[in-house]
């Protein structure tokens, strides 16, 4: 009986303390808590410093903050790209994060004091060099290469890469971009949902190339020791994608929200990313990266469009990949 009474007493202790620590839920992309997304490692690293419980929500952000309105439930969102912050920030449902943009390393200037960069990229197609000699060494290349080439690639309506790439024809083609949809359709093999569909079927050997990041080899060299993955680098430029963590405006727990927010702008977090999320990190300089990062092919030009560009061309550029794709 005695035995009884102190595991009890124990248990409810234990639930107690459960109940005093404080719980910072955010939301982020499905990747996040995937093998080889970050969410594990962050919620490591930042519950060392916090005392609290770090827990990721994941699902399709803005579809879910649309939905949800006030009845949110996060107190951060992250994964955001500045591809749809303008919607995000339409909701009226995030504050101003309150950090210091001069710390900011990014290719651009950034002074938007809502959406924090923690990390960027820039799209591109992968080819694995064991099974393609001659990569196109443009995109007007790309268009000529033999119609037998096997390329996938996502869907701009499900996903943020598929979304950068129609942007990035945008950026490039302008008016022409139905037309070069219709050029590069029959090398197209299939269109995914997301992103690790299409990567899947790219390691798989299904396709010949894969629309990723310029980052993406280095997941290969750096954890697999394999160098046979290649970024084809375009003259005509690379679209430039940023990922975003927001500070909800009701949350519950301010402070804690507050320090997450500081602890993406610290060294600790910023030195994490490249091997973390296999992405630029958006807030250390370039001679604090890793080992071997500097030495990794980046473009030399870069393609953006700030919120209000990509909400104004993204219905117009979704619909030429349609129509040109269907032709």
């Amino acid at each position: 009986m005695k035995a009884l009474t102190l595991a009890a007493t124990t248990f409810i202790a234990a639930t107690a303390a459960a109940a005093d620590t404080p719980v910072l839920t955010v939301y982020a992309g499905d990747y996040f808590t995937s093998e080889w997304g970050p969410g594990p490692i962050i919620e490591k690293e930042f519950e060392a410093i916090c005392d609290c419980d770090l827990v990721f929500s994941t699902g399709d952000l803005l579809p879910r903050l649309l939905l949800e309105g006030d009845r949110i439930e996060a107190d951060i969102v992250m994964g955001l790209t500045s591809d749809v912050t303008a919607k995000a920030r339409a909701t009226g449902l995030l504050a101003p994060h309150g950090q210091d943009n001069s710390a900011l390393t990014l290719p651009i200037d950034w002074t938007d004091d809502t959406f924090l960069p923690f990390n960027y990229g820039h799209t591109a197609f992968i080819y694995d060099t064991s099974r393609m000699d001659t990569p196109p060494a443009s995109f007007d290349a790309l268009l000529e290469m033999p119609d037998d080439l096997r390329i996938v690639v996502q869907d701009p309506r499900t996903s943020i890469s598929g979304l950068a790439l129609v942007l990035w024809v945008e950026a490039v083609y302008g008016d022409k971009a139905q037309d070069v949809w219709a050029k590069l359709a029959p090398k197209i093999l299939t269109v995914t949902k997301d992103w690790s569909s299409s990567y899947g079927m790219f390691t798989d050997g299904e396709a010949d190339m894969v629309l990723s990041y310029t980052t993406s080899p280095a997941y290969h060299m750096f954890a697999e020791e394999d160098f046979t993955k290649k970024a084809a680098l375009f003259p005509e430029g690379h679209y430039f994608m940023v990922e975003t963590v927001a500070k909800v405006t009701k949350t519950d727990v301010p402070e804690l929200a507050d320090s997450f927010l500081a602890y993406v702008m610290s060294d600790a977090f910023q030195t994490l990313i490249p091997t973390a999320n296999w992405s630029l990190p958006s807030a250390l300089p370039q001679a604090q990266w890793p080992e071997g990062w500097s030495d990794l092919p980046l473009p030399e030009k870069v393609l953006f469009y700030d919120e209000s560009e990509a909400e104004a061309l993204r219905d117009k550029a979704v619909e030429a990949w349609r129509i040109g794709l269907t032709q």
